[in-house]
């Protein structure tokens, strides 16, 4: 793997769990300042908008050619193919529904919600305003246990802290977290359509019912899923329709969770203070190395360090910032990790199975507890 590796410290495959060491508050930001006025110099915070109308066109032309081709195909298994088309395009158009999120798009806060509100809740099913607010609070916390939602404990667990608490089928499941965690993504798109009508339904609790925004996301969210059943159970019959969906909707949760896992999983975990925000978003996140061609199959999220650090610059010029920031993080040593995909899929799964690994293999003391234990029960079955 080291081949695979750059950083100008030895940013680990083993995260850390401590405070990273900075300079003082005056250093600390007057490095970020230099390196925004350099990002800002080479113009790559400019509107994009001829990039975005042509990727905004091909992705609506591909989702509609997919449907079209559901539509055309009738009752076949064939459909199977289309499911799986469909999960790409889905996710595709979830990656312009994260750029809305961020202000890449347009220039108004208006243009990038409407967006986001037609690519999430309609067109995916997914509500835009509880993931932009869950998405906002991993980009101030990346990678910070108790402030950032990505860490908390689910179907996964990245502390040992958390692990221990685990308890019945759950502690069974982080044993084994590292073996399950593609089969587990496959739940991810169920997973992701269920949150989003909760948080709407508390949102809705809290605010009343008068709240437009709400109102808004609920009924595009309605819009999508009665579309998405009613074509389902007009096309095909339904064994095949059950199968189209638990198909679509796995590869959909497969290929988004395979999209952010390799960002930040396996990379430093901050406890206590945080260290200032040039390191905070560096030595948390991690690059994807790759072309063009990797460049869209992660949605530009293979550029997770400058991402983090400008949010709201265009994903096209990511690819540009790149070798600027990475040469800023070398001259003021700070770690810059980037690796290949696989690679970078190799050091989160080595840290889910660290994490589990406690709970496969009992400390001594646990051991002999569970011994005694046995005997105890043993005895007391003796003298019945």
């Amino acid at each position: 793997m080291g081949a695979d590796a750059v950083a100008t410290s030895s940013a680990a495959a083993e995260p850390a769990s401590a405070p990273v060491p900075t300079p003082s508050a005056a250093v600390r930001g007057s490095e970020y300042a230099e390196l925004r006025r350099q990002v800002a110099a080479a113009a790559l915070f400019d509107g994009r908008a001829g990039w975005y109308s042509a990727r905004i066109a091909v992705s609506l032309g591909l989702l509609a050619a997919g449907w079209w081709a559901f539509v055309a195909l009738g009752d076949s298994w064939w459909q199977l193919a289309t499911a799986a088309f469909l999960a790409v395009m889905f996710t595709q158009v979830a990656f312009l529904g994260h750029d809305a999120g961020h202000r890449q798009i347009c220039l108004g806060r208006r243009g990038n919600d409407a967006l986001g509100l037609l690519a999430g809740n309609m067109l995916v099913g997914l509500s835009y305003g509880w993931w932009v607010a869950k998405h906002n609070r991993h980009h101030r916390h990346p990678n910070q246990v108790g402030r950032d939602p990505d860490l908390a404990p689910g179907a996964f667990v990245f502390t040992a802290a958390e692990a221990g608490r685990r308890r019945g089928w759950a502690r069974r499941l982080t044993r084994h977290q590292a073996s399950l965690f593609f089969p587990i993504l496959l739940l991810e798109g169920l997973n992701l359509h269920v949150a989003s009508v909760r948080e709407l339904a508390e949102r809705r609790d809290r605010t009343g019912r008068r709240d437009r925004t709400v109102a808004a996301e609920a009924g595009l969210l309605v819009v999508h899923l009665a579309g998405y059943l009613t074509a389902v159970a007009l096309v095909l019959s339904p064994v095949r329709a059950v199968v189209f969906v638990l198909v679509h909707q796995g590869l959909f949760g497969l290929y988004m969770g395979c999209a952010f896992a390799p960002n930040h999983k396996g990379m430093t975990i901050l406890a206590g203070d945080e260290p200032d925000f040039l390191r905070r978003q560096v030595v948390t996140a991690r690059n994807i190395r790759g072309g063009r061609v990797t460049d869209v199959v992660f949605g530009g999220l293979n550029y997770q360090i400058e991402h983090h650090l400008f949010p709201s610059m265009p994903r096209p010029s990511l690819r540009r910032a790149q070798p600027l920031i990475r040469a800023f993080c070398q001259a003021h040593e700070v770690g810059y990790r980037e690796t290949g995909a696989l690679a970078s899929y190799g050091e989160a799964l080595r840290h889910l199975h660290r994490i589990g690994g406690p709970l496969r293999h009992p400390t001594p003391e646990k051991r002999l507890a569970t011994a005694s234990d046995l005997a105890a029960v043993a005895g007391a079955a003796v003298s019945t």
